[in-house]
């Protein structure tokens, strides 16, 4: 992606394209798996924990990130495929390796829907396998 389309998929999910933000979207867009808050400090460099942290909180309120909890060293978050503001469309399980530690994306499965008592609302769910990954099971 390059910088106009960055600032696209921002304004797709109602947030202004501020230059941290595009930042913090390159960054999470070029990542393979999910990136804690620490993770995406460091890679970044150029912008202070408490900002990354605030374009995440907004990301989150828009549906352009995805909160992935039950990781190893917090919550981690990836970009969402979806283009709605609104709603996540591509909500999927995630594996957590006990040994190197990462979250990996099993976005090609299909998220198992959890059958609610009467009366409960789901707003989010959240399915995390954890285990061994192949390149640690070697």
């Amino acid at each position: 992606m390059n910088e106009m389309e960055y600032e696209k998929l921002l304004e797709e999910h109602g947030i202004k394209p501020t230059a941290n933000r595009i930042v913090v979207v390159r960054t999470l867009a070029a990542s393979m798996q999910p990136l804690s808050l620490a993770e995406l400090e460091r890679r970044i460099g150029t912008i202070d924990k408490s900002n990354v942290f605030r374009a995440l909180t907004l990301f989150r309120e828009h549906h352009l990130v995805h909160a992935i909890e039950g990781s190893g060293d917090g919550t981690h978050y990836e970009l969402c495929h979806s283009h709605d503001h609104d709603h996540d469309e591509d909500q999927h399980p995630h594996f957590f390796c006990e040994v190197c530690q990462q979250t990996y994306c099993l976005d090609y499965m299909d998220m198992p829907e959890p059958a609610l008592p009467p009366g409960f609302e789901a707003h989010a769910v959240n399915f995390m396998i954890k285990g061994i990954c192949p390149h640690c099971k070697k």
